[in-house]
């Protein structure tokens, strides 16, 4: 089942690179009294993640804070090694957090997940943004194409603050 406004998000750690090395985030540190901006992409470095979702919310970051948002992550099913690369690579290392959902244990719970095997890819996580507030969702945009980023987009999301 796809969780859907109104939920709690599933309890999961992830794993991120910071400059000190690869930590350990729980839900609870990330989402636990906070506003929080959650986008996710089917992989980091892939053409439209890199290209157009993530630079916008990059881009947007200021924007998203004064509306109120504590905190931005992204979340991908890549291991912690290749979202550290693309955290330095797009230069959003410690401006937003690069979530390594190396299972796919917390898209799967989610009901997020997608199967991309045709295309060599594996399992995946759909295209997504959320808001989320104190673990609740508030908001959810899942894009029904996982080659656009329009729905789940950074302008989509400050519309919604």
């Amino acid at each position: 089942m796809t969780i859907a406004i109104g939920d709690t998000l599933p309890k999961a750690t992830f794993k991120e690179k910071t400059t000190d090395g690869a930590v350990e985030i729980s839900t609870d540190e990330l989402f636990a009294g906070k506003k929080v901006v959650l986008f996710a992409v089917p992989g980091a470095f892939t053409p439209t993640c890199t290209l157009n979702h993530l630079p916008g919310y990059l881009e947007n970051r200021d924007a998203l804070m004064e509306r109120g948002v504590d905190d931005i992550a992204v979340v991908s099913v890549n291991d912690w090694h290749v979202m550290g690369a693309w955290a330095q690579h797009s230069g959003g290392m410690g401006k937003i957090h690069f979530l390594a959902d190396w299972d796919a244990s917390f898209t799967k719970a989610m009901g997020l997940d997608m199967d991309l095997s045709a295309g060599a890819l594996g399992v995946r996580s759909k295209r997504y943004s959320m808001l989320v507030e104190d673990g609740v969702v508030k908001s959810l945009n899942i894009e029904e194409n996982p080659g656009q980023a329009t729905v789940s987009s950074a302008a989509t999301m400050i519309e919604q603050l």
